[in-house]
């Protein structure tokens, strides 16, 4: 692993959808965001989840996430979510995501990720995982 991780960047618009009566994005949105992330993310480095499903029968599935909520986003925020590998074992990798507004961070957490059969098996991880 490197000092510094490879950070992937992915934007994203607040809509009138993704907050409350106050017109501040619902705490579960930043899920969605950060799913929006990792999804992308893979994609970017090249792995076809679907391929993996269909060919493999392996799939990703989240085990764990630590967040943390530090200044809310608002309709019509332009955000930023980054994505980046911190830590990868045989079948597991631990991702760093936050969503920014500019600078400023608004959110962030610590997401756990396993690789596994349609069974609920665990299996390794595809090759080619950059860290």
């Amino acid at each position: 692993m490197t000092d510094t991780p490879r950070v992937f960047h992915h934007p994203v618009r607040v809509y009138y959808e993704d907050t409350d009566m106050a017109g501040i994005v619902y705490y579960a949105n930043y899920l969605r965001y950060i799913e929006r992330g990792r999804s992308e993310w893979v994609r970017a480095v090249g792995l076809d989840q679907n391929r993996m499903k269909d060919e493999d029968g392996v799939v990703f599935a989240v085990r764990r996430v630590e967040a943390d909520y530090l200044a809310p986003a608002r309709l019509d925020d332009e955000l930023t979510v980054e994505t980046w590998v911190s830590a990868v074992g045989p079948a597991r990798m631990v991702m760093g995501q936050r969503v920014l507004r500019g600078d400023q961070v608004l959110f962030a957490a610590v997401v756990t990720v396993v690789c596994m059969t349609l069974a609920g098996r665990p299996v390794r991880l595809p090759k080619g995982i950059p860290v």
